[in-house]
């Protein structure tokens, strides 16, 4: 009986310690990057070179310091048919130029490759499953999406934008038409209306080679500010509905050569 009562009063002035809390944070932001085959080897360029600016721009380093935190939690990955998991930079914190710049050096050192398929779906589902692995708290949980073609595999895209959006996820588009489809000329209603979601989100397109560095800085610092500063921001044109399997349809019309090379 003694020895229980001093395992108590010993217990009693040695509380367990509690885990440290979450690290907190402005946003979460996931930026998820487009690298299928319809991608040429100077929209490449020209999409890594514009993360890479953006990231080491004073203009977005002043908006992670002019939160309440003073920080933001940033990932990234590439995604085309599939997510590999050689295409993952994992979570790390922008809370200064170093930090951005260490981001950017991460991006920039990215083996240039492409492969089959455009599975928005698969991009979103990964996305939204990476802030259940973030050691943080966020005031906001965003996905930065970009690709140059609708959904052509996976599951509906709609279906992933709701179960996100649900979680509570802001996913903004930006829709490169620089070369676009003679099929699919509409991209940037179809981010707008099948895509995106959630409070603010927002689609931002790239026409012009020469808008690509501009665009993402501006979006970036859009998405880490949180200002709804919309103009030349998409709207979504309800007179217009989209068909948001397009891509799917017109996949399995044109024969499915991607499937056999998804899983090589």
């Amino acid at each position: 009986m003694f020895d229980a009562l001093l395992l108590a009063c010993l217990a009693c002035a040695h509380p367990i310690a509690s885990p440290p809390a979450p690290l907190a944070v402005d946003v979460e932001l996931v930026l998820a990057v487009d690298i299928s085959l319809s991608m040429d080897e100077k929209e490449f360029a020209l999409q890594r070179a514009g993360y890479v600016e953006a990231l080491r721009h004073p203009d977005f380093i002043q908006a992670v310091r002019s939160g309440n935190t003073g920080r933001i939690a940033l990932a990234y990955f590439e995604w085309a048919g599939t997510v590999r998991d050689d295409a993952i930079i994992s979570w790390q914190i922008i809370d200064s130029a170093e930090s951005a710049n260490s981001f950017a050096d991460k991006v920039a050192a990215r083996p240039f490759r492409s492969f089959r398929g455009t599975s928005i779906s698969t991009a979103l589902g990964f996305g939204a499953g990476l802030f259940d692995r973030a050691d943080f708290t966020g005031e906001r949980s965003v996905i930065d999406i970009s690709g140059d073609g609708p959904n052509n595999i996976g599951p509906p895209v709609t279906a992933m934008r709701d179960a996100a959006t649900a979680q509570g996820i802001v996913i903004n588009g930006l829709p490169i038409l620089i070369s676009p489809s003679p099929t699919f000329k509409h991209l940037d209603q179809y981010y707008a209306q099948c895509v995106t979601g959630g409070p603010g989100s927002f689609v931002l397109p790239i026409y012009a080679a020469a808008e690509f560095s501009t665009a993402i800085r501006r979006k970036l610092i859009l998405e880490v500010s949180g200002i709804q500063d919309k103009a030349g921001v998409i709207p979504v044109d309800a007179d217009a509905p989209i068909d948001c399997l397009q891509g799917e349809r017109d996949k399995r019309f044109f024969s499915d050569p991607y499937l056999p090379e998804l899983d090589r």
